[in-house]
């Protein structure tokens, strides 16, 4: 079994039953990171992997911190034995960094997983937020608001997203303009 079948396989023992609308997002965001693949080259295989399990985190048996991109990349070192490129995209997916310095958990999460720099997290970041929790296709813009109306104001996940936005916007529109060309 390949390592994206592997993920796929992961993910789907670990939110289709218990969180079933996080299982139909993290397959739109597997499906727009493979649409994407091509542009990250060697790192397609990885790239991929991590978005099918970026969100894995919130399985109920998963919850440590309550900050889902680093239980779920500790469970992916921890228990899964999986890839460290891979755990490390799914520790710092969508400028987790922000969460974590709202949650106190800055250090942690920067030596437990470095962050992934470049294209590669663009990509990433570009699957996950183009996305909606139905995973269905979405204009960055509509999800970010969408994300503020689900956590609404003062939660700490709404000001973390709010924060990263200009973030976030600029990871899509760099991967937007490969995809298109311009």
């Amino acid at each position: 079994m390949d390592q994206v079948e592997r993920a796929r396989d992961l993910a789907r023992l670990l939110l289709a039953e218990s969180i079933p609308r996080r299982w139909s997002h993290s397959q739109g965001v597997g499906r727009k990171a493979e649409s994407v693949a091509n542009l990250v080259g060697n790192y397609a295989s990885p790239l991929v992997s991590a978005a099918w399990l970026h969100d894995i985190g919130y399985a109920p048996d998963l919850v440590v911190t309550g900050m889902h991109q680093l239980d779920g990349a500790r469970y992916l070192r921890d228990v899964a034995d999986t890839d460290k490129i891979v755990c490390r995209l799914v520790a710092n997916h969508s400028c987790a960094f922000i969460e974590a310095r709202h949650r106190g958990l800055s250090d942690e999460l920067a030596s437990e997983f470095p962050p992934v720099e470049g294209l590669l997290s663009d990509a990433l970041t570009y699957a996950d937020m183009t996305t909606t929790p139905d995973g269905e296709p979405v204009e960055v813009h509509r999800r970010l608001a969408e994300i503020l109306a689900r956590y609404g104001e003062g939660d700490l996940v709404a000001e973390s997203i709010r924060e990263a936005s200009p973030l976030i916007i600029g990871s899509v529109q760099r991967v937007s303009a490969l995809v298109t060309g311009g």
